[in-house]
């Protein structure tokens, strides 16, 4: 998925979520968004000397998984045996062929600077993700399309930064919660809609700070937390 495509998803996803346009560049939302997720970092393919994204940037080298399987292809990756004095013998063969291999994608289609993407497609900047569409900037998600920001989460639609949940919709900052829909900064809750700053609570609607409101009275205070949130 390319910048200017990562940026249609994400308007698709503000305007989903917050009724509004998404007012940032892709910088601004890695920043808002998802500064504290964690995401591919850029490393160098020890082969083509080019930028590729991996999981871990502990290891020193690295190949493609594209690289990795086209090498395998044209010479194979055994070495001829030689004798061997020493354990330094064995690692500095070791460290000819011990490369890491980066961009693992496995049937899916349209992702980019990502990493362990399994069966997905319209990927950006994320790791860990499957059975995913239109992804931004996440991590460990399933079963899930038009996210951004978000972490360990299933079966999730048109969300930015929710964690450990599940069966969420068109929410922001929702944390260990399931079925929640058109609601922002929920934790621990269960089968809310339309509220707003609600922890432990269930099947409720028009709340906020887990009092009950009216729905004119919630809309109009729901209306300002927009503007403060995008602000």
């Amino acid at each position: 998925m390319t910048d200017k495509e990562a940026l249609e998803k994400a308007n698709k996803i503000f305007i989903n979520i917050f009724g509004q346009k998404n007012p940032y560049t892709l910088e601004e939302l890695l920043s808002k968004f998802a500064f504290d997720i964690k995401l591919p970092q850029k490393v160098i393919d020890s082969l083509t000397s080019k930028e590729t994204w991996a999981e871990s940037i502990n290891p020193s080298k690295f190949i493609t998984q594209d690289n990795m399987e086209t090498y395998d292809k044209k010479y194979g990756w055994m070495q001829k045996k030689k004798d061997v004095s020493s354990l330094e013998d064995i690692l500095k063969l070791w460290k000819k062929i011990n490369l890491t291999t980066t961009e693992r994608i496995y049937d899916s289609e349209n992702v980019h600077k990502s990493d362990t993407i399994y069966r997905s497609e319209n990927i950006y900047r994320s790791l860990d993700c499957r059975d995913c569409k239109n992804v931004l900037f996440s991590d460990g998600c399933g079963n899930s399309e038009f996210i951004l920001g978000c972490q360990r989460t299933g079966g999730s639609n048109f969300c930015i930064r929710v964690d450990d949940s599940g069966s969420c919709i068109n929410s922001y900052n929702v944390i260990c919660s399931a079925k929640i829909s058109n609601s922002f900064f929920i934790q621990d809750a269960k089968d809310l809609d339309e509220c707003m700053f609600c922890s432990h609570i269930s099947n409720k609607k028009y709340c906020i700070a887990n009092m009950q409101f009216e729905k004119d009275e919630y809309f109009e205070i729901k209306k300002e937390i927009i503007n403060w949130i995008l602000n």
